[in-house]
């Protein structure tokens, strides 16, 4: 599949796994590699589970990196192939393309990985794609990065 594009703003990610609603969500506690960035249920608040999604550059074709909205240097970066959200320089930040597949999106990393939801709660993980609900995401725009709530 070839990469499609994203139109930049503030989403909510969903996560298609079994059970209520699961969004991608900074978690509260850091470790060595940052905050573990994991699925889990709609918090009312939407401090931990709103992701701004922009290209790296303005030219067609670009990669996007994902940071949290309300935090404008905490990216998402990739380690030991798990995903962490953290404020280190944007050079730093992880890069990703998405690609259309039945039912949602892939969010696949600069080597090729896609995301991958074990289950709500699970850190999200970085895995060779393969044709599973696991690594199917729904991009839900709620607004241009330069708007208020």
């Amino acid at each position: 599949m070839s990469a499609i594009p994203v139109r930049p703003g503030i989403y909510k990610i969903h996560a298609h796994i079994i059970g209520p609603t699961s969004l991608v969500t900074a978690t509260e506690y850091a470790v060595k590699n940052g905050a573990p960035v994991i699925t889990d249920r709609l918090n009312p608040l939407p401090i931990e589970q709103e992701w701004a999604i922009e290209p790296t550059e303005p030219v067609p074709g670009a990669p996007y990196v994902i940071r949290l909205a309300h935090h404008d240097q905490a990216g998402l970066v990739v380690a030991e192939e798990k995903l962490f959200v953290n404020s280190v320089p944007r050079a730093e930040w992880a890069q990703f393309t998405f690609e259309r597949v039945v039912g949602g999106v892939k969010v696949l990393s600069d080597k090729g990985l896609a995301w991958r939801a074990g289950h709500r709660g699970a850190q999200i993980e970085l895995v060779a794609p393969k044709p599973e609900f696991q690594e199917t995401w729904t991009l839900e725009f709620v607004r241009p990065i330069d708007e208020e709530e």
